[in-house]
Formats: C-alpha cells, sequence, structure tokens
C-alpha cells in the first residue's frame, strides 16, 4: 500500500464513521416521527402516520412559511451586503484596508452564535444602543419594537451568514482572470457595463455556492430565532424545541423535524434547478 492509498484510508475511514453516525441519528428521529405520543410519559406508543396528518394545523404552516421566507430574505441580504465586501477585499490595495475589511468581515466568526445573538439583544432592545441612540437625536419619541420581532431576527440571522458567504465570494472572485475585463475595457465598456457583464457572470459559481449555504444554513438556525423572536417568531426549529422540551411531545417534533428536512431538500433542489442556468453562465 502506497503512502497516497494510506492517506486517503486515513481520510475516509473518519468521515465514514461521520456518516454512519449522521444516518443513524436520522433513522432513529424517523422512527420517533412514526410513533404515538403518550400524554404525561416519557415513553412512545405503537407506530402511526397521525404525527404527519397533523401538521396542516395553521401553526405549523405558519412555521414553515415563516422559515422559507426568512431563509430566502437572509439569502438576498447577505449576497448584496456580502458581495461589496468581498470585492473589496480582493481589489484593495491598499494592506491595512485590506486587513481592516478582512478583520470587520470574519471577526463574527470567531465568536460564539450565542454571544452573537446576546449582542444583538443589546442593540435591539428597548432600552438597547439603538433606540436610545435615536431617542438622544430625537428621531423618535417611543422605542422601536426591534425585539421579538421578524426585523430583529432578520438582522440577527445577516451578521450570522455574512462572514460565510464574503469568504466564498472573495474566493470566486479572486479566481477571476482580470485580463476578461481589460478585454472588455478595451472594447469600450465602462466600469459598470464591465462589472455587469464580465465581472459578475463570472464570479456566479461564488455566488450560488454562497446562496445554498446561506439558506440551508438558515433554515436551520435556533439559538438566533429563539432568543431574539421570543417565541413570537416562530420557525421549524423553535417550534421543534417547543414540542420537545416543553410539551414533550417527542414523536410531533420528530415528524415535524423531517418535514422540515424534506422541505429543505426540495428547496435546495429547487433552489439548484433554477441556477442551473446561472451557473451555466458563470463557467464560461
Amino acid at each position: 500500500m502506497d503512502a497516497r492509498s494510506r492517506l486517503r484510508g486515513w481520510l475516509v475511514s473518519p468521515a465514514s464513521f461521520v456518516a454512519l453516525c449522521i444516518c443513524v441519528a436520522l433513522a432513529t428521529v424517523f422512527q420517533f416521527s412514526l410513533r404515538a405520543y403518550v400524554p404525561g410519559s416519557m415513553d412512545v406508543g405503537g407506530l402511526t402516520l397521525a404525527n404527519f396528518t397533523g401538521l396542516d394545523k395553521p401553526v405549523y404552516l405558519e412555521a414553515f412559511a415563516n422559515t422559507l421566507l426568512l431563509s430566502v430574505e437572509t439569502t438576498l441580504c447577505s449576497l448584496l451586503v456580502a458581495y461589496p465586501l468581498a470585492y473589496a477585499l480582493v481589489r484593495v490595495r491598499n494592506r491595512f484596508l485590506k486587513s481592516f475589511i478582512l478583520i470587520v468581515s470574519i471577526t463574527p466568526l470567531f465568536l460564539g452564535e450565542i454571544v452573537r445573538t446576546y449582542s444583538w439583544i443589546i442593540v435591539l432592545g428597548s432600552n438597547g444602543f439603538l433606540n436610545t441612540m435615536l431617542r438622544k437625536m430625537g428621531l423618535i419619541e417611543q422605542p422601536l419594537n426591534l425585539m421579538f420581532s421578524h426585523a430583529g431576527v432578520l438582522v440577527a440571522l445577516v451578521h450570522v451568514t455574512i462572514p460565510v458567504v464574503v469568504l466564498m465570494l472573495a474566493t470566486a472572485i479572486s479566481h477571476i482572470d482580470r485580463d476578461y475585463e481589460k478585454a472588455a475595457q478595451s472594447l469600450g465598456a465602462g466600469p459598470v457595463l464591465t462589472f455587469v457583464t464580465v465581472t459578475l457572470p463570472l464570479s456566479m459559481p461564488g455566488i450560488l455556492a454562497s446562496v445554498t449555504t446561506s439558506f440551508a444554513w438558515t433554515f436551520s438556525a435556533f439559538a438566533t430565532p429563539q432568543m431574539i423572536g421570543g417565541g413570537k417568531v416562530p420557525t421549524v426549529s423553535t417550534l421543534v424545541y417547543q414540542l420537545g422540551f416543553s410539551s414533550m411531545n417527542f414523536p410531533l417534533a420528530a415528524s415535524l423535524s423531517v418535514a422540515g428536512l424534506a422541505l429543505t431538500v426540495v428547496s435546495l433542489l429547487a433552489l439548484g434547478r433554477m441556477t442551473r442556468r446561472l451557473k451555466a453562465i458563470g463557467g464560461h
């Protein structure tokens, strides 16, 4: 066995073990979703499909719709904020400015999600930093209801996803051959037209990767919607927590998890089909 085969074995073996553990965990959740709920008991009953047939109630449909909406909004907002940062990170020549952009962009990655969420609670609270500054400037008389709101959750989720999106976009932009842009400019294209017709299409692989990652990450987010939303912004993850640890209805929580996973897969497949043409454009 040569060194390459041994190295492959050392890499594949841990990955296979992790994949097996994930499959076992998913199988456990799935079998729980097919069990009957026994009120007042941690035990579960026999096999049933009632957990899935009851997911058409308004409270569950609202959680699904809200999760999808937050995922789409977070993905779009993250992309709009992160692309200029990634572009500047790659194209700026000043080392100090480049370092400053890099630090500002990826610093949230070094903070735990709980720490970031508590920071936003301090900023968005009724007596928080933002409301205090707006009152002192005379722009508002009563504090804005930013906590326990859809807008507050969206802002916090965008802050969580921006670092990853910036890194993905910066990688894609850094691999663009500048000769293509110079050729467009030599043919009379201005900076805006060069960006729209050359830079943006060539960075499309990074855009699609960041969109997919941001969407999937937001769909499964729990701590931020739970703490910033305070139960008033229902999502699939927060509803699973409430059913499992507040009502102790683990079978229904498991069925909601399975349905959420299925919705995630379907959404990502649909996203992949919609962006297939864009990916082909970026490949050229």
